[in-house]
């Protein structure tokens, strides 16, 4: 009889996280020290609400009238010399960027960082057809090696330590063994790339804004890896969700002054490129995914989730994701903003992650975009209690709560025999079958329920 695999859960993956202690408590230091520092970034800036109130209204009207933007950009993109591709879902987009590969017989590329492509698994599709992917992106790359997803849409390794990436580099790249100085594995990295930059013939990359006024795609990195890529190549394919479309160059300017402040406190990205017009000889595809993006379109309830520039602000102040790691969302974009887009694209597949949440509000109070986050994961588990997505288990228990929560009598019966089981016979509770228990000391008992202190300190009155 076959095995049938025991399905991904975020608390399973966030326990194994936790085991390493010391991994955990830097892990959460140092994506608190970027909220941190995007903190007083924002704070120099006197106009910065203002600047998310329209970014908020720019995203809005875009939502609002998408067809028509995504019109003109092709218009304009093609007048540019691009040629434009449009994909339902991730299986066309793979087959569409393969086609294009396979035309110009290569079999060697370089890519930037795009989440679109992880989103769609493109580098798994690519290699199982006989296509080598290189990630250019120093993060990226590291992990790459290590054939793990990134665990963060910024800091694709920030769950790596330096001494774990030089043996990684050790074992790959030939690295003096034991040699975990920054400078040293990065010049080593440096060196390691250039070659498959001079080598390829097709360069990959995500977008970050397209403008649809002038047909043009803009690439935000901070190592110049994607203008490398794509001016050494002989094909530059662009590949980008629906969403990444702003009205007018013009609008570059809020977006860009947000993008990198809430990313990781940076004043501008180092590199933002502008790719527009295909040099002489290059080809220019652009790659339109859909992939779901309508179905959430027309939600009022979760349309917010496409304003989404990709910034990382809400990994970086959410208290769950710094103490449970990127991996244990097991999709390809982790945190607040993907527990919120994953279960549009599989309800009962990631139907556990928006209760990886306390519903702080952080996540909302940090986005550029002004998302709300923390009220659509709320609401995403509305959805998946009404479609038959949550825990049996989790289920009955929430049907006994409403239950003794709806009979006052019902109420004060089991508040107080919990009391008793929990002073006379503690390790009825006090053991690893209680989820709670396993992290936590269960509290004392107190001697008395709050309707009985209130009445006594009230004289009796209700």
């Amino acid at each position: 009889m076959r095995k049938t695999e025991t399905p991904l859960s975020h608390a399973s993956l966030a326990e194994s996280f936790n085991k390493d202690e010391q991994r955990v408590n830097w892990h959460d230091q140092t994506l608190w020290f970027i909220r941190e520092k995007r903190d007083k970034a924002a704070w120099q800036i006197p106009e910065w609400e203002q600047l998310r109130e329209v970014a908020s209204t720019i995203k809005s009207n875009v939502l609002a009238n998408l067809h028509e933007y995504l019109t003109a950009f092709e218009k304009a993109a093609i007048n540019n010399g691009a040629v434009v591709h449009w994909a339902e879902n991730a299986e066309e987009h793979n087959k569409i960027v393969l086609s294009i590969i396979q035309k110009h017989k290569a079999s060697n590329i370089v890519k930037s960082k795009s989440m679109l492509t992880e989103e769609c698994h493109l580098n798994a599709f690519l290699a199982k057809n006989g296509v080598d992917v290189v990630d250019t992106d120093l993060g990226e790359r590291i992990v790459q090696l290590a054939n793990e997803p990134p665990s963060h849409i910024v800091l694709p390794c920030i769950h790596w330590k330096k001494e774990e990436i030089g043996e990684l580099f050790h074992q790959h790249l030939g690295t003096p063994k034991g040699n975990a100085d920054p400078q040293f594995l990065t010049g080593a990295a440096r060196k390691h790339l250039r070659t498959k930059f001079l080598s390829s013939s097709v360069a990959i990359t995500g977008v970050n804004f397209a403008v649809s006024e002038t047909g043009e795609v803009v690439v935000c990195t901070n190592e110049g890896n994607a203008d490398l890529g794509v001016q050494l190549a002989d094909v530059h394919i662009a590949c980008m969700g629906i969403e990444k479309i702003i009205p007018k160059r013009r609008d570059l300017g809020v977006f860009l002054r947000l993008l990198t402040r809430s990313a990781t406190g940076q004043p501008i990205t180092t590199y933002s490129s502008h790719f527009k017009t295909p040099r002489k000889g290059q080809e220019m595809h652009i790659v339109l995914v859909d992939n779901g993006r309508s179905q959430r379109l027309a939600s009022d309830d979760f349309r917010n989730a496409l304003k989404c520039i990709r910034c990382g602000a809400c990994f970086n102040t959410c208290p769950v994701y710094r103490r449970s790691g990127g991996h244990s969302y097991h999709t390809a974009v982790a945190g607040p903003i993907g527990s919120i887009l994953s279960p549009g694209w599989d309800i009962k597949k990631y139907s556990d992650l928006p209760s990886a949440s306390t519903l702080c509000g952080s996540c909302s109070n940090v986005c550029p975009v002004k998302i709300d986050i923390h009220d659509q994961l709320y609401k995403w588990r509305q959805e998946i209690t009404k479609k038959g997505n949550s825990p049996k288990q989790k289920t009955i228990l929430m049907n006994i709560m409403n239950l003794i929560l709806s009979h006052p009598v019902l109420f004060n019966l089991a508040g107080s025999f919990g009391r008793k089981v929990m002073k006379w016979a503690p390790s009825v509770v006090n053991n690893r079958i209680n989820p709670w228990y396993k992290q936590r000391e269960m509290p004392e008992p107190p001697p008395q329920s709050f309707t009985e202190w209130y009445k006594k300190n009230n004289n009796g009155k209700p």
